[in-house]
């Protein structure tokens, strides 16, 4: 992975240390974008691990073994905060990379099924996730800690990553997709959404024209973008103030112009937020 930030003994100051964001693809864009809203003198590095995408397909050792070489190279780096942007990849290697770096803040990211039950007590809500997202472990042990609050109903919705990750955001195929997907739900309509991938809340304005405009769409992004600034915080190493806005910089493993101009596109991309 190529740098174009200083190494680690050219900062003096640890609070000028970048930020990284790491996701298997450009779905983690969208809690960069809520990072940056709320952390503006921060300085980010993403990284879009698109050669090796998508993780949902591998062993669990093997997005471990990707997901801390990517964090033992970042630190290489000088990076002082890490984001995880990817259920998987959390779910493999969060738990590991804090042993291995207990002063080092680290994020990872969970459907925000917690808010919807809390918001929506007695009601319907919808998951939306990955098929090893909502077959995993993490996610049984999530959903069954509010499925006494709420209706949980968890749907794995495999293919939708892939429109994001084409740039397909506002295409038919999406919408005709969306509608054979959540045909059930637009007879028999739910409270809340979950939007438990990094990759939907860029499907956002599909969802939302296909379910109407009843139900809450809430996704985890923000809550991640929270955490990571309370961590931070905590360990004395945000910046507060500056003379200037912090910058972004955009990776990726294949080094492609078209993948790097998407990353772009998504994140100055508007979309709804309810």
């Amino acid at each position: 992975m190529t740098s174009t930030t200083p190494s680690l003994t050219e900062y003096k100051d640890n609070t000028k240390r970048p930020v990284a964001v790491f996701d298997s693809g450009v779905g983690g864009i969208s809690v960069l974008r809520e990072m940056v809203k709320i952390m503006p003198y921060e300085d980010f590095i993403f990284y879009g691990d698109s050669k090796n995408a998508p993780y949902g397909t591998k062993s669990e050792e093997e997005v471990r073994r990707l997901t801390i070489s990517h964090v033992e190279n970042f630190l290489s780096e000088g990076v002082k905060a890490v984001a995880i942007a990817c259920n998987t990849a959390t779910s493999a290697a969060v738990r590991k990379i804090r042993i291995m770096h207990p002063s080092l803040p680290v994020v990872g990211i969970e459907p925000a099924v917690k808010p919807a039950a809390e918001r929506h007590p007695g009601g319907r809500v919808l998951v939306m996730a990955t098929p090893m997202t909502i077959h995993g472990e993490k996610f049984k042990k999530l959903m069954g800690r509010f499925q006494n609050m709420a209706e949980i109903i968890p749907l794995p919705c495999a293919g939708l990553m892939e429109y994001v990750e084409q740039g397909k955001t506002e295409s038919p195929e999406l919408l005709e997709f969306l509608r054979q997907l959540l045909w059930e739900y637009i007879k028999n309509p739910v409270d809340a959404v979950v939007l438990g991938c990094t990759h939907y809340p860029f499907a956002r304005p599909m969802i939302r024209k296909v379910l109407g405009p009843k139900p809450e769409i809430i996704d985890g992004s923000l809550g991640t973008a929270h955490e990571l600034k309370r961590r931070m915080e905590l360990s004395g190493l945000l910046r507060t103030e500056s003379s200037k806005k912090g910058s972004v910089v955009f990776r990726d493993s294949m080094m492609s112009e078209e993948k790097i101009a998407l990353m772009k596109k998504l994140f100055t991309m508007q979309i709804e937020e309810n």
